[in-house]
């Protein structure tokens, strides 16, 4: 029986950067993927995208007005203005079918091809039209007003990268430039194991000594955030057949346990991890998360995250979330934005230690929750954000400036000054 440490507790803790270092060392960028230009704004481009046409392919107008022989305007003033015979139009999408002739203009709208022999817009406002012809009172020079061929983009320009997250406008130059879909890094599936003879499904009624399971509604909406696809799953009991079952399968990229992790009679997880693959690390030296599991089932990544709802978020945040950014092409680093905020009052830690320390805001202050408990989850619903207190520190006075990892993007702003 390998790494059975049910009921004898932690003889070593190991610090949370080694676990990092271990982790960003072994992900490896998942294959690209065949994805539809609709379905494509969020996912991360596994090959450059060249451009195979120049925008636009052809001379357009920028503004309303009349297309001319920009030469023939000179010399144009309010009080001897010229006058040109207006021979027809051009509309987006309906060009002028003829040459402009000398002594000729043709109306013309916006993002209108420019007709043939035209090399200049005259914007309507300067301009006045009657018994078809155009009087111009203000000159305008060749190519003034014009929107030339490959303005925008050029036939053989590589505008968007590999590794680039496609946002929305991304998504409207791909369609500018003919793209009906684009290669993208493959969504990392993930898997999820939630545990415990004593867990209801979400959407239960807690009853008795049976507690709602929470954690797999964070941990979904985490696996979002980060660009992950979660698998269909169910709450297991305690029953170290159906779990070895559950983590055997080869189906997902990333395995996350939740619950079952620590030293307990019935925490099987890290005993089966290290039969059915390779138990790395168990017990890291952090507060809350102290008892997660990191290691992997062939190429699979496997997380043993704490049943305690808020050991459970900063596992996921330390640990897995990285990897699953990382396996799909987006940065390893935090997705928070950040705020510099003075602390109102110490935070307490030691020496050897990393904490994960939920705070408030309180006058534009940082102020540690009083309720630090692992299980209550609570306390990170009344936390604007968490400040991380690295190994080397003894806790950190009243009155530092610390970084702030939010927890509300949208009201990033409000919580004080310094955000990024």
């Amino acid at each position: 029986m390998k790494h059975d440490v049910r009921m004898r507790g932690f003889a070593t803790r190991v610090d949370v950067e080694v676990v990092e270092a271990f982790l960003a060392d072994r992900v490896r960028l998942l294959p690209g993927e065949s994805v539809a230009l609709l379905d494509s704004v969020g996912r991360v481009l596994a090959e450059s995208v060249k451009a195979q046409v120049d925008v636009p392919g052809f001379a357009r107008s920028a503004m309303d007005g009349y297309a001319i022989r920009g030469e023939e305007s000179f010399g144009a003033s309010a009080y001897d203005a010229i006058r040109l015979e207006i021979v027809g139009s051009s509309l987006p999408g309906a060009p002028y079918p003829a040459e402009v002739a000398h002594g000729q203009a043709v109306r013309i709208m916006t993002g209108a091809p420019l007709p043939e022999g035209a090399d200049a817009v005259i914007k309507a406002e300067v301009c006045e039209e009657q018994d078809g012809f155009v009087s111009i009172s203000e000159a305008v020079a060749p190519r003034k007003n014009v929107g030339v061929i490959g303005e925008d983009i050029s036939r053989g320009d590589a505008p968007l990268a590999a590794g680039r997250r496609i946002r929305p406008q991304d998504a409207g130059l791909l369609a500018s430039i003919g793209r009906a879909a684009v290669v993208c890094v493959r969504r990392p599936r993930i898997r999820l194991i939630v545990t415990g003879n004593e867990l209801l499904p979400a959407g239960s009624v807690p009853t008795g000594s049976q507690i709602v399971d929470s954690n797999s509604v964070v941990l979904r909406g985490l696996i979002a955030r980060d660009g992950g696809v979660s698998l269909p799953f169910e709450i297991l009991p305690d029953d170290p057949e159906r779990i070895r079952d559950a983590m055997a399968g080869d189906d997902a990229d990333v395995v996350l346990v939740s619950g079952g992790t620590s030293v307990g009679l019935e925490d099987h997880a890290p005993r089966l991890l290290s039969e059915l693959g390779e138990l790395t690390y168990h017990g890291i030296s952090m507060r809350p998360s102290s008892p997660s599991g990191i290691g992997r089932i062939g190429d699979r990544f496997v997380f043993l995250l704490p049943g305690n709802p808020v050991s459970c978020l900063a596992a996921y945040e330390f640990f897995a979330g990285p990897t699953i950014r990382s396996l799909g092409g987006r940065a390893r680093r935090w997705p928070h934005r950040r705020s510099m905020m003075s602390l109102a009052r110490k935070i307490v830690s030691e020496v050897g230690r990393t904490d994960y320390v939920r705070v408030s805001s309180e006058g534009g202050r940082a102020t540690p929750i009083a309720t630090a408990g692992a299980s209550i989850l609570s306390s990170t619903v009344r936390a604007t954000g968490a400040v991380v207190v690295p190994r080397e520190l003894e806790g950190m006075p009243a009155g530092e400036t610390v970084e702030v990892l939010l927890y509300d993007d949208e009201l990033a702003d409000d919580f004080g000054t310094g955000s990024t």
